[in-house]
């Protein structure tokens, strides 16, 4: 069982010091891909005169903009840094910048659609561009504070996060959550590319992590472990399902997910997908005519 972490302090709006070098803020957009909404992040002393970098402005939200302003007023914000385009943690980036004049850097948005099927919160903010696009292993330095780029590709190809040097600790974006696992959603998402990146963050031994979402994780490598058990213990049903008779996706996720809210089921859906993308690459699963949401499954 993964040690899920949900309860933490906060307010809508109010700026709270986490740690020495880190603020948040959360904007009221709560949800079944947001939890209580997005955490946005500033990285730097709390003093006036200090510069800052801050990370996942959130939703376009006026209400979240004028907290923001607030949170940093009396410093200077230096950079913008955004861990991947969806819609809950890029569309504000360009508004704040244009108030205070820092630039917007993030990966490059992707070229491709997001998601398989219908709309979701998680969708991507089309209008997305950044000022500078960042690459693995980057270094930004401030005033007091160090971030080393991660790219940390699955649930978004354009996704990364941003570790801070001074406090041993990575801010996650998507990549990692405190209240649930992620959704990898085809065909951007990648469960491949999902597990490689999990296996470079447990290689890292933080010290904690900060999603976007949710509270912070601090007992990180335990966590991690059962983050990771229960992605290949989710591989291991889905082949079940099959080995069972199940030879659709809709067929399997109602006895794969009969726990979960069932808002959640179409991202299910495409995690479930994503699985069996990575089963026929890895030439267990064959697929026919392709894998696809509304394709046949068989094992091999």
């Amino acid at each position: 069982m993964i040690p899920f972490v949900r309860e933490f302090d906060f307010a809508y709006g109010r700026r709270d010091q986490v740690s020495p070098l880190i603020q948040r803020v959360v904007a009221d957009n709560p949800g079944p891909f947001t939890f209580t909404g997005t955490g946005t992040y500033v990285v730097g002393r709390p003093d006036k005169g200090a510069k800052v970098a801050v990370i996942d402005p959130g939703p376009a939200d006026e209400a979240h903009l004028a907290a923001l302003l607030k949170a940093v007023e009396g410093r200077t914000v230096s950079h913008v840094l955004v861990t991947h385009t969806h819609r809950d943690h890029a569309p504000l980036a360009r508004p704040f910048a244009e108030v205070t004049g820092a630039p917007i850097l993030a990966a490059r948005p992707p070229e491709r659609e997001t998601h398989a099927s219908g709309a979701l919160d998680e969708d991507e903010d089309a209008d997305f561009r950044p000022d500078v696009v960042l690459t693995d292993g980057e270094t930004i330095a401030g005033d007091g504070w160090t971030i080393e780029v991660l790219a940390t590709p699955g649930h978004a190809s354009n996704h990364l996060a941003f570790a801070l040097a001074e406090e041993r600790t990575l801010f996650s974006g998507d990549h990692v959550m405190g209240w649930s696992t992620t959704v990898v959603a085809p065909p951007d998402g990648d469960m491949r590319a999902y597990l490689a990146s999990l296996d470079r963050v447990i290689a890292r031994d933080f010290a904690t992590i900060w999603p976007t979402h949710g509270p912070p994780v601090t007992e990180v490598g335990p966590f991690l472990a059962a983050y990771r058990e229960h992605r290949l213990a989710r591989e291991a049903q889905v082949l079940a399902r099959l080995a069972a008779g199940d030879r659709t996706i809709a067929e399997m996720v109602p006895a794969l997910y009969a726990a979960v809210d069932r808002r959640l089921w179409p991202a299910a859906s495409l995690s479930v997908l994503a699985h069996l993308i990575k089963l026929v690459s890895d030439g267990v699963v064959a697929a026919s005519p392709e894998p696809t949401l509304a394709a046949e499954f068989r094992l091999v």
